[in-house]
C-alpha cells in the first residue's frame, strides 16, 4: 500500500496520459496498521481507524480484491482468484504485467503443538484483535455468572505464547483493559485472574535491548503477570495448556504470537528464496538475478548496508530485520526505483541504520530504546504513540486516531463485548427455525 501510494504520486503524469497502470491485488480491501492492533484490542482505538481503505487512498490505482494463486514471471502473468470468480464458480483471472512488486508480508508461524489448531487464537489481523477483545470480555461474563470453580478458573486464565512485540503488547493492553472492566463486576477481582506469558528464550522484547527487556519483565511481574522464560507450550489439548516446565493451566484463552513466516505465495512464484523462505533481493530491492521483479517488507531478504561487515568472507551478509520500521522505509525507495525503471532512470540502494524500538506495556506504560537512549514508563509510552501516529498513512487517518485518543482521555473506556458480530445471522437463523417449527406444529 505504501509503495502504491508513492507510485501514484511519482507517476502522476503517466497515469493521467494512460501510459501506465498500477494494479494492487489484496485479499482485503484495506491495509492493517499492525502496531495499533494491541490498542484496538484494548478499546483505545476504534477498529476502523486501524485499517486504511485501499480504494480511498489509492484512487489512481486499480484495486482488485482477490488472491494471487500463481505467478509465471517468464510470461509476466499472475493468476488471480477474485471474489466474483469464487461466487460464480468461474476460472481464475490471468493478469499481465511489466513490473512485479511482491509484498505479501507474512503469516503466523505455528508449530505442531497438540490442540493448537483447535483452540489457539492468533493476533495478526484486526479481526483477530477485535475477536480476542470480545473473547476476553466474554470470559469475565462467564466467570461472573458461574458457580462452578473449574469453569471460573479456566475462564479467568489467559495464556499468551511468544514474548515478542505482538505477545507482550497484546497481553499488557488486554490485562490493563480487563483490570479496568472488573470494577463493573461485583464478584470478580483482579487477583482472580491469571495472566501467563510463555517465552521459549530467556528474554522478552529483544528489539528494545536487554536492559529494557529486563525492565519489562519486572514491570509485568509487578502486575501479577506470570512470565515463564525458557519455557515452551507442549500441548493445549482439551483446553489445558501444558508447559515444558510441567505446569498445567486449564484455560479457555490461548493466544499464539510465537513468530511469523513468509507468505506461502512466495513458494509458488519460482523466484529465488533463501533458507527462511524469503525472496533473495539486492540492496536496490530487486529480486536477485530476476529483471522486473521487486520486493520489500517481510517477504524480502534485503542486505543491511549499515550493518558491520561479516567476520569472514564466506559469512552471509546481515539482512534488514523483517519489521515495520524497515518495511515502511523500503516502500519509499522501492517506489522511487520502480518509477525510475519505468522512465529509464538510475535506481538506488536502500540503506537505513536501525533507529531502535518502542513498545507499549498498557495505558501510560512502555519501554523504548531509540538512538541509544533508553526510556521507560510514561515517556516511552508517549514516544510509542507519537512515533506510530507519525507513520499512519494520510492526514485524515492521523487526525481521527489523535481525536480518538483525546476523547479516550476524557471519558471512560468502553467495555462492551460485541461477540455476536462474528456470527451476525445467528439470531435471525434461530428466529427462522422457530418459525418453521411453529408452522409444522
Amino acid at each position: 500500500m505504501y509503495t502504491a501510494l508513492r507510485l501514484q504520486r511519482k507517476l502522476k503524469r503517466e497515469l493521467r496520459r494512460g501510459t501506465v497502470r498500477i494494479t494492487v491485488v489484496d485479499p482485503e480491501p484495506y491495509m492493517t496498521y499492525q502496531p495499533f492492533l494491541p490498542e484496538a484490542a484494548a478499546g483505545s482505538i476504534s477498529p476502523r481507524h486501524v485499517v486504511v481503505p485501499l480504494r480511498r487512498v489509492l484512487p489512481q490505482c486499480q484495486v482488485v480484491i482477490g488472491e494471487v494463486t500463481a505467478i509465471d514471471h517468464e510470461e509476466r502473468t499472475a493468476t488471480i482468484r477474485t471474489l466474483a470468480a469464487e461466487e460464480a464458480g468461474t476460472a481464475d483471472a490471468l493478469v499481465a504485467y511489466d513490473e512485479l512488486i511482491l509484498a505479501p508480508g507474512s503469516i503466523s508461524r505455528t508449530l505442531p503443538v497438540p490442540g493448537l489448531a483447535d483452540y489457539g487464537i492468533g493476533f495478526k489481523t484486526v479481526e483477530e484483535a477485535i475477536g480476542l477483545r470480545n473473547h476476553v470480555l466474554e470470559q469475565l461474563d462467564i466467570a461472573s455468572s458461574t458457580r462452578d470453580p473449574a469453569v471460573r478458573d479456566a475462564a479467568l486464565t489467559f495464556v499468551f505464547v511468544g514474548g515478542g512485540y505482538a505477545g507482550v503488547e497484546a497481553l499488557a493492553e488486554l490485562e490493563d483493559m480487563a483490570g479496568y472492566a472488573l470494577r463493573y463486576y461485583h464478584n470478580v477481582t483482579p487477583d482472580d485472574m491469571k495472566w501467563i506469558l510463555v517465552e521459549a528464550t530467556g528474554k522478552i522484547l529483544p528489539e528494545v535491548g536487554p536492559d529494557m527487556g529486563r525492565y519489562a519483565v519486572r514491570e509485568l511481574r509487578a502486575r501479577n503477570i506470570d512470565i515463564r522464560l525458557d519455557t515452551r507450550l507442549d500441548s493445549c489439548e482439551d483446553r489445558v495448556a501444558v508447559l515444558s516446565d510441567g505446569s498445567r493451566f486449564p484455560t479457555r484463552t490461548l493466544v499464539w504470537t510465537a513468530g511469523v513466516k513468509p507468505h506461502p505465495i512466495l513458494a509458488a512464484t519460482g523466484l529465488p528464496l533463501n533458507g527462511h523462505g524469503r525472496l533473495v533481493c539486492t540492496a536496490a530491492l530487486q529480486v536477485d538475478g530476476v529483471p522486473h521483479a521487486w520486493s520489500a517488507g517481510d517477504a524480502a531478504a534485503v542486505p543491511d548496508l549499515t550493518a558491520e561487515p561479516p567476520a569472514t568472507p564466506d559469512a552471509p551478509p546481515a539482512l534488514c530485520a523483517p519489521n515495520a520500521q524497515h518495511a515502511v522505509r523500503q516502500s519509499k525507495v522501492l517506489a522511487e526505483n520502480v518509477a525510475a525503471a519505468v522512465r529509464g532512470g538510475p535506481i538506488v540502494d536502500y540503506a537505513h541504520k536501525y533507529a531502535g524500538s518502542v513498545a507499549s506495556l498498557g495505558l501510560h506504560k512502555g519501554v523504548a530504546h531509540v538512538y541509544g537512549r533508553k526510556l521507560k514508563g510514561y515517556p516511552a509510552w508517549f514516544m510509542h504513540r507519537a512515533y506510530h501516529l507519525s507513520r499512519v498513512p494520510t492526514f485524515n487517518r492521523k487526525a481521527k486516531v489523535l481525536a480518538e485518543w483525546t476523547l479516550a482521555g476524557l471519558f471512560k473506556r468502553e467495555i462492551v463485548s460485541l461477540g455476536s458480530l462474528e456470527n451476525p445471522r445467528a439470531e435471525f437463523a434461530l428466529a427462522a427455525d422457530t418459525g418453521r417449527h411453529n408452522e409444522a406444529s
